[in-house]
């Protein structure tokens, strides 16, 4: 069992044959060159030294070298043992508002990057806890099942923006809905971390929070915007061209609504806070998760992978060191080998 910690470096090695075309190209100029400088045999007895092999013998050992290094900097590691993980967590889907609203100003740089800033420094207090990300507007979407990859959350989380939900509004109904889904361990610990400004929320909000409450899951709302609200910006190249107006041509304000955020985490017995603060809403989700019952909920034999790099960085050095005390003319022993018959003058 083996794997490769950063395989984008095996591009490299697309070094090795671009050398070796350079260097065949070279044999063929040298041997033109000489051709033109005189006759072929004349030539030999002037430089009779003059090695071809040792030539494609300190060649080959240069490019061995270097795919040494390559190898090295992609770092294989080989399984060398199997052991059990037991993991004790819980599970905690994030939903995050991806309505335009999203994309006011009013917290900087805008309430979407603040809320995928909170929760991916949620993410990185995290231990053993199992995590799913859902997106909403006007309907819900999921963009990651329950994980514990973290890494692979994160990148998820970063991608998220206004256009992976095509129908607009706040449908926090249909979000926690979704989520409800995501838990696939009855006996583990669930718990929904539902960030939007709250406008828009769409009926029936409560009414699934009551639902969720029913089946065990606890949600904690973090609310983002402030409450005087600001103008959503319409950019092109990141540029900000004009703001979004209604029907009677007004510049929209979009503000947030804490009431309706307040009450959803009521009906679960969970808890509200402002996103202003990363410091603040990191610090409470801590201690909120401190609260939560933990259960086991995997356990499984995982191999435990050792780094081999040093194998390679070492081969490497040492061809690099052969390379450099290799001469291109004949060595005077194994020219008297004579190993190609060739006839002594």
């Amino acid at each position: 069992m083996y794997e490769l910690d950063d395989p984008k470096y095996l591009y490299l090695l697309a070094i090795v044959p671009l050398l070796l075309l350079l260097f065949l190209y070279e044999l063929y100029w040298k041997n033109k060159k000489q051709k033109e400088f005189g006759d072929a045999e004349l030539v030999k007895k002037l430089s009779p030294d003059r090695s071809v092999f040792k030539s494609a013998l300190k060649f080959t050992v240069l490019m061995l070298a270097v795919s040494g290094i390559v190898i090295a900097l992609v770092n294989p590691k080989i399984g060398s043992k199997m052991e059990t993980v037991k993991r004790e967590g819980i599970d905690i889907v994030f939903a995050i508002d991806v309505s335009r609203s999203m994309l006011a100003e009013d917290v900087a740089p805008n309430r979407l990057e603040k809320s995928k800033q909170i929760v991916s420094q949620i993410i990185n207090q995290l231990g053993t806890d199992r995590i799913g990300i859902i997106g909403y507007a006007g309907s819900a979407y999921p963009v990651l099942p329950i994980t514990t990859d973290y890494s692979v959350a994160k990148m998820f989380l970063q991608s998220m923006n206004t256009d992976i939900v095509s129908s607009q509004g706040t449908a926090i109904a249909d979000a926690i809905e979704l989520a409800g889904t995501f838990f696939d361990d009855p006996n583990t610990s669930r718990l929904v971390i539902l960030v939007s400004d709250g406008e828009d929320h769409g009926e029936g909000s409560e009414e699934a929070a009551e639902k969720a409450r029913e089946k065990g899951i606890k949600i904690i709302t973090i609310g983002m915007g402030t409450e005087k609200g600001g103008p959503i910006p319409l950019k092109r190249n990141g540029v900000t061209e004009s703001f979004k107006r209604d029907s009677n041509g007004e510049v929209v304000v979009t503000k947030l609504y804490p009431d309706a955020l307040k009450a959803i985490a009521a009906r679960t017995k969970g808890g509200y806070i402002y996103g202003g603060s990363s410091r603040q809403v990191t610090d409470y989700i801590k201690n909120a998760l401190q609260n939560i019952e933990k259960t086991e909920f995997e356990a499984k034999q995982v191999a435990t992978y050792e780094s081999q790099y040093q194998w390679f960085l070492g081969a490497a050095f040492l061809l690099l060191l052969l390379e450099v005390f290799l001469l291109e003319r004949k060595t005077a022993w194994i020219r008297k080998l004579n190993l190609f018959n060739e006839k002594k003058q």
